[in-house]
C-alpha cells in the first residue's frame, strides 16, 4: 500500500507513528480520537498502512497503542479497542486508553478489559493524560500528553511521499535499465535492434530520479528519516525502521546502472550518428554528381547581350542557391566527422576519413565548376556592358557626322571639333577595353574545356567564340567607318575655320585701314616749319602709306581665299556682300585723303623752298633774289596752300573731311603767313636798299 494511494485519509491523522517507544523499546502507535464519529474503515486503513513501515524485527517487540479518548465517547474508544484485535492482535502489547477525568466511572464498571485480556490478547489499561508517565518515557510522548518528543504528522506525511515516490521510481528504472543494458550487452544483431526500438528510452529520467534521491539522502543523513538524533520532528527508532540504508542502496544500484545506460547510449548514439552521416554524405554526393552537375550541364551559353546575360546570371544563382543549401549540410556534416574524429574511436577513424575525403572532393569540384560558371557569366555581362557602351558611342559620333555643321562662328566650329575629336578617342578607347574583354572571356572559354562537366562543350564554345569575334569584328568595322566620315568632316571643319578666320581678319583689315584713315585725317595735318622738315614728313607719310597699302593688299587676299574656300565648301560667303565693299570704300577714301595729303606736302615743300632761297642773304645770286617773278610765285604757292588748306576732302559718296581741327588749320595757316609775310618783307628791302640802311 503506498501513501499517495489513501493519501486524503492519512491526512486526517486518525492514527500515526510518532516515532517514540516504550520501555521495552516498542513502538507507541497513538490513535487521536476526536468529537466527530471516527470513520473505522478509514481508521482501519490507517492502521494497515501504518503497521506495513515498521520491519517484521520492529513488530516482534510488539506495539503500545495510546487511544486519546479524551475528546471521544466511551463507545467509540471501546469500538477501537476491539477493532485492534481484529488489525493488530498479535503486534499489540499494551493498549493505553487515555480517558478524561472521572468521566467514564461508571461506564467502565460495566466493561472491564482487563477481565479481557484473554479473549483480546493484549492488556488495557485506563489512565489519564498526567497518569501515562507511569507507563511510558515522558520523552517518548508528544507535547499533547505531556512529554517532550515534538511530532509534525504533515511533515512526516511529505516525507513519507517522497521516500516511497523515489522508491518506487528507482525501482522501476533500475529494471527498465538493466533491460536496456541486457538488451544491449547480447550477441545477435537483431536481439539488439530489438532491445533498442523497445528499450532505448527509460520510462522516467535517470538524472532526475538520482537528484531525488541524492536530496532525500541527504535529507536523511542530517535529520535520518523516521529517526534521527537532534531538534527534529520525531525522535530515534531502530535501524530497521531507517530508510538511509535503503535509499543509499538504491542509489548505488542506480549510478552502475546509469553508467552503463549512458555507455550504451553512447555507443547506439556514436553507431546511429555514424549511419546518419553516412546516409547524409551519400545524399549530398549523390545529388552534387546528379542533379548540381546535370543543371551545370544544361547552362553552357553566355548570352548575346546584357539582358541576356543577365537572365543567365539569375538562372546561375539560382543554381547557386539549391547548391548553397546542400554546401549547408556538406559544412555541417564536416564539422560533425572531425568532432568524432577527434573523439579518437580508432575503429571509426578510417571510415570517417574516408567520407570526409569523398565528401570534401566532390563538393570542392562542385564549386570550382560554379565559380568558374560565375566567373564566365560575369566576364560576359562585362564584354556586353563595353560592347553596349561602345555601341552608344559609336551611334552618338554617327549622329554627329552625320548633322550638316552650321557653326556661327570659328570658336563654335572649334569646340565641335575638339568635341569630334574626343568622341572618337573616347570609341578608340572602348574599343581596345573591348577587345580587352573579349580576349579574356575567349581565354576563359578555351580553358572550359577543363570544366566540361562531363560533355563536349566544342559547339557550344565555337557559337561563344563566333558570337564574340562577330561583336569585335563588327564594332572595328562601324568603328572604321566613323574614322573616315570623322576625317572628311575634320577637312570640312578645318576648312571653315579657315574661312571663318579668313573673314575674320578680313574685317579686322578693314578695321586696321579705317583707323590708319582717321589717323591719317586727325594726326597727319602738320605741314612743316621749312622744306626739310615738310620732305621728312613727305617721306613718312609715304611709308604710312605703304602701310596701308599692305593692309589693303593683306584684306583683298584674305577675301580671295574665303571666296576659294566657300567654292570648296560649297557655302556663300558673307565677305564679298559686306567685307570687300567696306574694304574697298575705306581704301578710296584713304587714297584720296592720301593723295590730298601728299599734295600739301609738296606745295608745302615748294613753298618753303623757294622761300629759304629768298630769305637767305646770298650775294653770289643776285639775279635771282631779285627776280619779282620768283616773289610772285612763292606767293601765289602760299595763297593756293592757305586756300587748299580750308578745303575739305570730298569722298566718291559725296561726304567730306577735314585734316584735323579747325584750331590745328588755323596754326598751320597761320605759320604759312607769317612765311609769306617775311618774303613779302624781303621783297620791300630789295626795291628799296635805303630802308635796309635806315634800319641798320
Amino acid at each position: 500500500m503506498e501513501a499517495s494511494v489513501i493519501l486524503p485519509i492519512l491526512k486526517k491523522k486518525l492514527a500515526f507513528l510518532s516515532g517514540g517507544k516504550d520501555r521495552r523499546s516498542g513502538l507507541i502507535l497513538t490513535i487521536p480520537l476526536c468529537l466527530e464519529q471516527t470513520n473505522m474503515d478509514e481508521l482501519s486503513v490507517t492502521l494497515d498502512y501504518l503497521l506495513s513501515i515498521p520491519s517484521e524485527k520492529c513488530k516482534a517487540r510488539g506495539f503500545t497503542v495510546i487511544v486519546d479518548g479524551r475528546k471521544s465517547q466511551w463507545n467509540v474508544v471501546k469500538t477501537v479497542v476491539l477493532m485492534l484485535q481484529n488489525v493488530v492482535p498479535a503486534e499489540v502489547s499494551l493498549v493505553c486508553v487515555v480517558k478524561p477525568d472521572e468521566f467514564w466511572d461508571k461506564k467502565v464498571t460495566h466493561f472491564c478489559f482487563w477481565k479481557e485480556k484473554d479473549r483480546l490478547g493484549f492488556e488495557v489499561i485506563l489512565v489519564s493524560a498526567n497518569k501515562l508517565t507511569r507507563y511510558i518515557e515522558p520523552c517518548q510522548l508528544t507535547e499533547d500528553f505531556g512529554g517532550s518528543l515534538t511530532y509534525d504528522h504533515m511533515d512526516w506525511l511529505n516525507k513519507r511521499l517522497v521516500f516511497e515516490k523515489f522508491t518506487k521510481e528507482s525501482t522501476s528504472l533500475l529494471d527498465e535499465l538493466a533491460l536496456i543494458n541486457n538488451g544491449s550487452d547480447k550477441g545477435s544483431q537483431q536481439e539488439k535492434e530489438r532491445s533498442v526500438d523497445l528499450n532505448f528510452l527509460p520510462s522516467v529520467d535517470p538524472e532526475t530520479v538520482l537528484q531525488t534521491g541524492h536530496e532525500l539522502l541527504s535529507e536523511l543523513q542530517q535529520r535520518r528519516f523516521n529517526g534521527s538524533d537532534g531538534g527534529v520532528s520525531w525522535s530515534p527508532m531502530d535501524d530497521e525502521l531507517l530508510a538511509q540504508p535503503q535509499v543509499m542502496k538504491l542509489l548505488d544500484s542506480l549510478r552502475e546502472q546509469y553508467t552503463r545506460y549512458q555507455e550504451v547510449c553512447r555507443q547506439r548514439s556514436k553507431r546511429t550518428q555514424l549511419e546518419e552521416i553516412q546516409q547524409k554524405v551519400m545524399q549530398v554526393v549523390n545529388w552534387l554528381e546528379g542533379p548540381g552537375s546535370e543543371q551545370l550541364r544544361a547552362q553552357w551559353g553566355i548570352g548575346d547581350s546584357i539582358r541576356a546575360s543577365q537572365a543567365l546570371q539569375q538562372k546561375h544563382e539560382e543554381i547557386e542557391s539549391q547548391h548553397s543549401e546542400w554546401f549547408a549540410v556538406y559544412v555541417e556534416l564536416n564539422q560533425q566527422i572531425a568532432a568524432l574524429l577527434n573523439a579518437g574511436d580508432e575503429e571509426d577513424l578510417v571510415e570517417l576519413k574516408s567520407l570526409q575525403q569523398q565528401l570534401s572532393d566532390v563538393c570542392y569540384r562542385q564549386a570550382s565548376q560554379l565559380e568558374f560558371r560565375q566567373n564566365l557569366l560575369q566576364a560576359a555581362l562585362e564584354f556586353h556592358g563595353v560592347a553596349q557602351d561602345l555601341s552608344q558611342q559609336l551611334d552618338g559620333l554617327l549622329g554627329m557626322l552625320c548633322v550638316d555643321v552650321a557653326p556661327a562662328d570659328g570658336a563654335s566650329i572649334q569646340q565641335t571639333l575638339k568635341l569630334l575629336e574626343e568622341k572618337l578617342k573616347s570609341v578608340d578607347v572602348g574599343l581596345q577595353g573591348l577587345r580587352e574583354k573579349g580576349q579574356g572571356l575567349l581565354d576563359q572559354i578555351s580553358n572550359q574545356a577543363s570544366w566540361a562537366y562531363g560533355k563536349d562543350v566544342t559547339i557550344e564554345n565555337k557559337e561563344n567564340v563566333d558570337h564574340i569575334q562577330g561583336v569585335m569584328e563588327d564594332m572595328q568595322l562601324r568603328k572604321q567607318r566613323c574614322e573616315d566620315m570623322v576625317d572628311v568632316r575634320r577637312l570640312k571643319m578645318l576648312q571653315m575655320v579657315q574661312l571663318f578666320k579668313c573673314e575674320e581678319d578680313a574685317a579686322q583689315a578693314v578695321e586696321w585701314l579705317s583707323e590708319l584713315l582717321d589717323a591719317l585725317l586727325k594726326t597727319h595735318i602738320r605741314l612743316g616749319d621749312d622744306a626739310q622738315e615738310t620732305k621728312v614728313l613727305l617721306e613718312k607719310h609715304r611709308k604710312f602709306v605703304d602701310v596701308a597699302q599692305s593692309t589693303y593688299d593683306y584684306g583683298r587676299q584674305l577675301l580671295q581665299a574665303t571666296v576659294v574656300l566657300c567654292q570648296s565648301l560649297r557655302c556663300t560667303s558673307r565677305s564679298s556682300g559686306d567685307t570687300l565693299p567696306r574694304l574697298n570704300r575705306v581704301w578710296k577714301q584713304f587714297t584720296i585723303a592720301s593723295e590730298e595729303r601728299v599734295h600739301r606736302l609738296e606745295m608745302a615743300i615748294a613753298f618753303h623752298s623757294n622761300a629759304e632761297k629768298i630769305l637767305q642773304d646770298c650775294p653770289e645770286e643776285p639775279e635771282a633774289i631779285n627776280d619779282e617773278e620768283q616773289f610772285d610765285e612763292i606767293e601765289a604757292v602760299g595763297k593756293s596752300l592757305l586756300d587748299r588748306l580750308t578745303v575739305p576732302v570730298v569722298y566718291p559718296d559725296g561726304t567730306e573731311q577735314y585734316f584735323g581741327s579747325p584750331s590745328d588749320m588755323a596754326s598751320t595757316a597761320e605759320h604759312i603767313r607769317d612765311r609769306m609775310k617775311l618774303v613779302s618783307l624781303k621783297r620791300q628791302q630789295l626795291r628799296h636798299p635805303e630802308m635796309m640802311t635806315t634800319e641798320s
